[in-house]
């Protein structure tokens, strides 16, 4: 299906728009949502817009390091009736002007991690971001600042458009803002026991399978999508497959009848993080131009993963959340014929227990051929994205996925499941006409990634060939200013729906 287009403002005005979300990059980051919440502030003041972010304050954020000071402003929240204090901090997004409000509990954010432990997840992870959602417009009325729109992230703050238009409803200074709701991961949609309607405060009326009921329980991201005036996801191609009984987790039914407000905006990455002209964390920095800078920083890479460097052998890189979604069952099943290839394998990343253990086993198993780093390392990221030829990414779904946007700045060849965001951006090499910037693969099978790798393979062997490869992605754009743009034009449509709402 063609991609909907946004229409555009009428007129350049700027707009107040507070972004709303778990977590934020540099402040907390477990995967892409922090990413997008971290860059797209950035870019949306860079167009002259004012804009604010809002996220909790967890134990791990550095309050020193990051200059965050407590407003003095609180705000205080009941939740199964009991009162609960929101302490409201603030900071600025580094790298730029733009205001964090930070919201301080330290019952719900005082904790070792985000979400969850190597144990599991936290049981009261739905009081926990309900009262983080019921504080947005507690706090817009202390602050007195009042945005145009709330932008609002995954199910942790799919409350926000619930509350706005029920309990909110006729409160003079909230009555106006509009919402739109961007959808990250549909898997994760923050299900819970219908008894929390009564702990939230809000009316039973909206308990049905129109609003708030998703099979006898709540679901928060349900909410947000029934009562936001916009929704997007992150891509063109997931926007469709959400849709669909195999990709939505049940809500492909509530998406359809939402079908006129649905967008699909592509991420960008910042790219005054990832650059390989200026990146900090590369022994050697590189263009286009002086492409044979990433033969160094490959050499580097080996030394440093523990293995010998060959000239003519491709390194194909990982950097993933070791889970399921990420189609590392596909990598169990071809491992062994992995290993027959001419190629070294170099992975990052940490997830489930039994991918660390496959991992393990394969470069035990494999030592001269796989390099296995099951830790978060910011630095080596870099320099695996940098060093390695390709970059795999099999992924059962890519909602829009960095990685692979990432490895072609850094002429890293992607190797990627036809799905999501990959779909959408990486398009398979045509070796006659030298177009493309990847290998992809269609079907939903270990030995059709298997078959990818070994076209990639034998690619490398022609240099000239595989620098054209390189170049064609090099050359590509994903920058935030770009998606920036879309968004504005998606506030916009949100503040068009509102009006019709409020005539």
């Amino acid at each position: 299906m063609a991609e909907r287009k946004l229409s555009k403002p009428h007129k350049q005005r700027v707009i107040k728009i507070l972004i709303a979300a778990s977590e934020v990059v540099p402040f907390a980051k477990t995967g892409g949502l922090a990413d997008v919440t971290g860059a797209l502030p950035k870019a949306l003041r860079n167009l002259g817009h004012d804009v604010r972010v809002v996220m909790p304050l967890y134990r791990k954020i550095d309050r020193e390091k990051y200059g965050i000071k407590d407003t003095g402003k609180r705000v205080n929240i009941n939740i199964a009736l009991h009162d609960h204090e929101g302490a409201v901090m603030e900071g600025v997004l580094p790298g730029s002007d733009v205001p964090v409000y930070f919201i301080n509990n330290r019952e719900f954010f005082d904790r070792e991690e985000i979400y969850r432990t190597p144990q599991g997840e936290y049981w009261d992870n739905n009081e926990r971001f309900m009262f983080f959602s019921k504080c947005i417009p507690e706090m817009i009325k202390a602050a007195g600042w009042v945005p145009d729109v709330i932008n609002c992230n995954d199910w942790h703050t799919g409350l926000i458009p619930v509350f706005l238009k029920t309990i909110y409803a006729n409160d003079d200074m909230l009555k106006n803002i509009a919402t739109a709701y961007s959808i990250h991961n549909i898997a994760y949609q923050g299900c819970a026991s219908k008894e929390m309607i009564s702990h939230a405060g809000l009316p039973w009326e909206i308990y049905n399978m129109h609003q708030l009921e998703f099979y006898g329980g709540i679901n928060y991201m349900k909410g947000g999508i029934v009562f936001a005036d916009v929704i997007n996801t992150v891509s063109n191609k997931y926007k469709e497959e959400i849709k669909t009984p195999e990709y939505s987790y049940n809500l492909d039914g509530v998406l359809r009848g939402r079908d006129k407000d649905l967008y699909g905006i592509l991420n960008g990455i910042d790219y005054t993080v990832w650059d390989p002209a200026t990146d900090r964390f590369l022994p050697v920095n590189y263009t286009p131009e002086t492409i044979e800078g990433k033969t160094e920083v490959k050499k580097k890479l080996l030394e440093e993963c523990g293995l010998k460097y060959k000239e003519n052998v491709p390194v194909i890189g990982l950097v993933s959340r070791l889970d399921d979604q990420k189609g590392l069952d596909f990598i169990a099943n071809i491992m062994e014929e992995m290993m027959k290839l001419n190629l070294q394998f170099v992975i990052l990343g940490t997830g489930e227990e039994n991918y660390h253990r496959m991992f393990h086993f394969f470069r035990d198993r494999y030592p001269e051929k796989i390099a296995a780093n099951i830790k978060f390392d910011n630095g080596l990221a870099h320099r695996i994205y940098a060093g390695s030829d390709m970059f795999l990414m099999p992924s059962r779904f890519e909602p829009c996925g960095l990685g692979q946007l990432i490895s072609l700045k850094y002429g890293t060849v992607p190797i990627v499941r036809e799905t999501g965001g990959l779909a959408d951006t990486i398009k398979h090499f045509n070796f006659k006409e030298k177009k493309g910037n990847g290998f992809t693969f269609q079907g939903y099978n270990p030995w059709d990634l298997f078959r990818a790798i070994r076209v990639a393979v034998d690619t490398f062997k022609n240099r000239a060939v595989w620098e054209k490869l390189m170049h064609n992605g090099m050359k590509e754009n994903f920058s935030w200013d770009m998606a920036a743009v879309k968004y504005v034009e998606l506030y916009d449509a949100a503040m068009h729906n509102k009006n019709l709402q409020n005539a």
